[in-house]
């Protein structure tokens, strides 16, 4: 099978590599000019996707791992091309935070305290007249501007957006959020464009830097997910399931997720991510038997599909470089072309759970090397998998253990509270079985 991938910033670059793996053919085109180098050697790359549409035809599969190609993907379709990935109404239900709300209120789900601003300093004056701990949020799935505040009177969440409007270039708008309380998970599932495919996808994510939840927030430093086949699912008939009349009007095919807050009485949807994740998608490839090829296009012609998985609990854990997680102001101080190194060798099933991001495959004398690509520091994912967490997060740190990168660093705690705390407290609420 021909399959033309298409990624805005390599969110789901390793899925690329793995339908290769499954024996397709195919050509990765990645828009970010700071990743372009990524994958080279591994996949074959296409500067300009447009002239591929002949060459992957209408019998081959076109996946978007992005939102911004909503519209783009909508006119493939009515073209006769199998596409999989989303839609323009779902790519507006992540950028556009105030529609996103609107959808939430209007079939049915309850949202935090939320209000939406133009402008830095009209978000300013309104915290200042109005006290409390706020999360400032901006459009997009960009996370670098996002803050969790915690002082009661919002002098955190003022200072950090006088920042902003003293030192960035441009004005942006931005969403603050009420702070609510309680324990952050998220529930996500695949859409067909008429109904759901694959089973129930519950995700606890670790979007602080640091270990304990500390520090800045990054686009994600680890992830929890384990599939649920009950429809009755309290946090899916809380949130997903209401939404599904919408996703059927706007003929969304792709991965959907509502990242939540909750609590003893209630749920408080944050966030939806109406795409591929990251690094989701590469904990899923874990838990997953079915091959992704027939999956995803299974999903792009809008037909059913029992996917076979694994029963137990999944972890993947990003390993980064500096800068991550913000962007290096000069190349010098990226390390480019730094070998991937390993203490020992490894197993076939070891090398299946890492999952690359920035790496491209180099000539090393006789040999073929992996080295640092890109510019960012997102490196690589490792997944684990076991019957408890406990058993995927040993798995999971073996292997990480054996991989040398100058300079990279990762959390050593993914899943750690959920065993703690969370996941008594969960089942006690009544939120999870």
């Amino acid at each position: 099978m021909k399959v033309l991938f298409i990624s805005g910033e390599l969110i789901a670059g390793d899925l690329a590599y793995r339908l290769k793996q499954e024996g397709c053919e195919v050509k990765l085109y990645i828009e970010d000019k700071s990743r372009k180098d990524c994958f080279d050697g591994m996949v074959e790359k296409t500067d300009n996707w447009r002239k591929e549409l002949d060459w992957v035809g209408k019998t081959g599969l076109i996946v978007f791992d992005d939102v911004g190609y909503g519209k783009i993907q909508d006119n493939l379709r009515k073209d006769g091309y199998n596409v999989f990935g989303g839609c323009e109404e779902g790519d507006r239900l992540e950028k556009d935070r105030e529609f996103g709300q609107k959808i939430f209120r209007d079939y049915g789900i309850k949202i935090p305290d939320t209000f939406n601003f133009d402008n830095i300093k009209s978000a300013i004056n309104y915290i200042k007249n109005h006290k409390g701990a706020w999360v400032i949020k901006q459009n997009g799935h960009e996370s670098a501007l996002n803050y969790v505040g915690v002082m009661n009177d919002g002098s955190d969440s003022i200072s950090m957006l006088e920042s902003y409007d003293k030192h960035l270039e441009e004005d942006i708008s931005v969403s603050l959020q009420k702070k609510v309380y309680g324990i952050e998970i998220g529930v996500a599932r695949y859409f067909n464009g008429k109904d759901w495919a694959g089973p129930i996808e519950i995700n606890i994510e670790h979007k602080a830097l640091f270990n304990g939840g500390i520090g800045p927030q990054t686009g994600e430093m680890g992830t929890v997910i384990w599939y649920e086949n009950n429809e009755k699912n309290k946090l899916f008939q809380t949130t997903l399931a209401k939404l599904k009349p919408f996703l059927e009007k706007i003929n969304f095919k792709g991965d959907i997720d509502i990242n939540c807050i909750v609590n003893k009485k209630n749920l408080y949807p944050l966030e939806a991510t109406a795409r591929l994740g990251c690094p989701s998608t590469h904990l899923q490839t874990e838990i997953q038997l079915s091959p992704w090829k027939d999956f995803l296009m299974a999903i792009a012609k809008g037909d059913n599909y029992n996917l076979k998985y694994k029963k137990g609990y999944g972890i993947v854990v990003s390993v980064s470089i500096p800068p991550f997680p913000y962007k290096a102001i000069s190349s010098k101080f990226y390390s480019k072309d730094v070998k991937v190194l390993f203490k020992k060798k490894l197993s076939r099933k070891e090398w299946d759970r890492i999952h690359f991001e920035e790496v491209s495959l180099k000539e090393n004398g006789n040999k073929e090397q992996y080295c640092v690509a890109g510019s960012n520091g997102y490196i690589l994912y490792v997944t684990g998998f076991g019957s408890t967490l406990q058993k995927a997060r040993k798995q999971a740190y073996n292997l990480i253990d054996k991989i040398v990168i100058p300079k990279m660093f990762y959390r050593t705690d993914i899943g750690a509270q959920f065993i703690a705390t969370d996941q008594k407290l969960l089942k006690k609420w009544g939120w999870i079985e």
